[in-house]
């Protein structure tokens, strides 16, 4: 299996996370897919490729992948080919008007043929194409919580749903509505992902220098249990694995 991850334009850089492209002739074993916090459109241009929620996303059609809570394992058909356009959380509403994100956590959707950039166009030149459509689709919503995501992330999770609510001069009804909306899980929910996705950086980064609990402590969890709990309900994982 060969995965290429390629950058948007730098209009689009604060929105769309990566393009990337996954292509395989053989039969791959199944796949870990960590959880990232973000939502994507695949689109398929290989053989029909099954998902984990019972979907066929059939050649030549595109499917919409939600916000992710937990990990996957996903098995790769021979021909594989695959294109995704991966948004970063709360900016999927810059380029498609989708009533509530909320529905689709933990799973996959069909996706509008009309709303999927030109497969033929995407073949002859991927990044430049997908970068001229998404600039063309771009436009703020009404009411993006972008900067409150911003906020969470710089605080490394370490925020309370009330403060963010005061900071941000929104009712925490308000909050909540426009969260599960844009990003697909509750403040609240979104919070402690991003505590674990810290956490999980400091294990990875700090793993010979501080011990465990050390970086439970300074990520806001409890104790050890606490933070390994979180790890295995995200990634299926004990530390010693990642």
């Amino acid at each position: 299996m060969h995965y290429a991850q390629f950058q948007p334009h730098p209009q689009l850089a604060p929105f769309i996370e990566a393009y990337w492209q996954v292509t395989s002739l053989s039969e791959t074993p199944a796949a870990r897919i960590m959880p990232d916090g973000c939502v994507d459109i695949l689109i398929n241009l290989g053989e029909d490729l099954h998902t984990e929620s019972d979907l066929v996303i059939k050649s030549g059609t595109a499917g919409l992948v939600g916000t992710m809570t937990r990990f996957k394992k996903i098995k790769h058909p021979c021909n594989t080919s695959i294109i995704g356009i991966r948004f970063k959380a709360g900016a999927f509403a810059y380029f498609y008007n989708y009533d509530s994100l909320h529905e689709l956590t933990n799973t996959t959707i069909e996706f509008q043929k009309q709303l999927v950039p030109d497969i033929s166009c995407i073949r002859k030149d991927l990044v430049n194409y997908l970068n001229r459509f998404y600039l063309l689709r771009m436009s703020a919503p009404r009411q993006t919580i972008m900067p409150i995501v911003t906020s969470i992330k710089n605080r490394k999770g370490l925020v309370t749903v009330d403060s963010l609510a005061r900071s941000h001069y929104i009712s925490k009804r308000q909050l909540e509505r426009n969260f599960k909306q844009q990003v697909g899980l509750t403040p609240k929910a979104f919070i402690n992902f991003v505590r674990y996705e810290f956490a999980l950086q400091s294990i990875k980064k700090y793993h010979f220098q501080k011990s465990l609990l050390e970086i439970a402590y300074e990520c806001g969890y409890y104790d050890h249990a606490h933070l390994c709990n979180d790890i295995k309900k995200y990634a299926g994982l004990v530390p010693s694995q990642l």
